[in-house]
């Protein structure tokens, strides 16, 4: 059985940073694409970085540019999320979500889902 697990969720400052982290079983990450995807209240779902580690392809939604950086740690078979720089329009419930593809696939059919982990970003 597949199972991702994010952790490093919860509430912080505005200008603050959070980790993220996506724990695989069952799969390993480095023959994936691995997405770390968003929702929040009354909004559509949005992709804010993916990571093709076949060959290490990395995209960033604009919003997130220059603040968040997405990284593989196959030793540990871990996807984090490193974000800097939060601001309230960061609040949103983050997934990370990975299939045997590339980012240039749509996120949306991605084989496997984490549960999510919810981020509060307040000033």
């Amino acid at each position: 059985e597949v199972q991702l697990v994010e952790s490093g969720g919860g509430s912080v400052r505005v200008g603050g940073s959070l980790r993220l982290s996506c724990a695989a079983s069952g799969i390993a990450f480095a023959d994936y694409a691995v997405a770390w995807v968003r929702q929040a209240p009354g909004k559509e779902r949005e992709e804010v970085a993916c990571i093709t580690n076949a060959d290490g392809t990395i995209d960033y939604a604009d919003s997130v540019k220059g603040r968040f950086t997405i990284s593989t740690d196959t030793a540990k078979n871990t996807v984090d999320l490193q974000m800097h720089r939060l601001s309230p329009e960061d609040t949103a419930v983050y997934y990370c979500a990975a299939d045997v593809t590339s980012c240039l696939s749509d996120y949306e059919l991605f084989s496997y889902w984490g549960q999510g982990t919810q981020i509060t970003v307040s000033s």
